[in-house]
């Protein structure tokens, strides 16, 4: 299977992907990481979730892992097969291996992990999904939503403002 980066969006991702912004939003307001993930399976949503395992002690308490956490629970199933995983900034390397796992079919971000990011500590380091997902047994549809990047990128920079990791 050859792997290509989508960065077509219809319609209903341009409304999820902004819900999973506004859990971001939301996830600041609350004390946390400035992500939020939205999960939709057949048209609906399933989940959604912010990130505030920093907040809460919890390493794997990010946003998309939370989604797919209880969208499994809402649908009583560990297969999230068809399911696509909105994120308002792209997954870490374990969100991505939980998504892996869980059977997500598709991943919609709107805000690409860059170096600046990483050597501010937000990423684990500068691992790119793509390549993980070129070598993974079952390719995950990746697709980066552009005209969103700059809204994304607006939350982090407000919760900069507010002090990130540092604020009390």
């Amino acid at each position: 299977m050859v792997f290509v980066l989508k960065q077509n969006i219809n319609l209903e991702d341009k409304k999820f992907i902004s819900l999973a912004i506004e859990q971001s939003r939301k996830s600041v307001k609350e004390g946390g990481f400035p992500a939020g993930a939205v999960i939709v399976k057949d048209g609906k949503v399933i989940s959604h979730a912010i990130s505030v395992g920093y907040k809460n002690n919890d390493p794997s308490g990010h946003a998309e892992t939370a989604a797919i956490r209880e969208a499994c629970k809402n649908l009583k199933t560990s297969d999230l097969t068809g399911a696509t995983l909105y994120e308002s900034v792209e997954c870490c390397v374990m969100c991505f291996s939980v998504a892996y796992w869980s059977g997500v079919s598709r991943i919609v971000y709107a805000c690409k992990k860059t170096p600046k990011m990483v050597s501010k500590s937000y990423y684990e380091g500068a691992t790119d999904n793509q390549i993980l997902n070129k070598e993974n047994n079952r390719k995950i549809e990746l697709v980066f939503a552009p005209e969103f990047e700059n809204e994304s990128l607006s939350v982090i920079k407000e919760w900069e403002k507010q002090g990130g990791f540092n604020k009390n």
